[in-house]
């Protein structure tokens, strides 16, 4: 399984990241199958203030930048898109022409090599 994150910033008002929040605790059904058969197995986004994180995983050789595109061929799928970007915007410092910023992975506790003994300093 691979795992992925990207960012990107909600609109500063207030009534429409009610109105995103709104949609996506209502996401339309044929969105979450699209993006399930693009090969997503999880998907989770947060909020702080207007910044949204969202973490992804999917089958090993999963690509957003390429296996994303499956889901947006979809009409409704790309309906629900368009209607999201009014909500949304690029991150400072994204890449030119990216919506969602991928961000890179710093620390995966999974991956870190244990001792099994607490090496805390007294």
């Amino acid at each position: 399984m691979r795992c992925f994150a990207q960012a990107i910033d909600l609109v500063d008002d207030p009534e429409l990241i009610r109105a995103y929040e709104e949609n996506h605790r209502a996401v339309w059904p044929r969105v979450a199958a699209a993006l399930r058969t693009a090969g997503i197995a999880r998907m989770r986004i947060f909020r702080h203030g207007t910044r949204l994180f969202m973490y992804c995983e999917g089958p090993d050789g999963f690509d957003p930048a390429r296996d994303y595109q499956e889901y947006a061929r979809d009409p409704e799928c790309r309906k629900w898109d368009e209607l999201m970007r009014r909500f949304q915007r690029p991150v400072p410092g994204a890449p030119d022409g990216a919506w969602w910023t991928p961000m890179d992975l710093v620390f995966d506790l999974e991956a870190c090599p244990c001792s099994g003994t607490d090496s805390r300093s007294s």
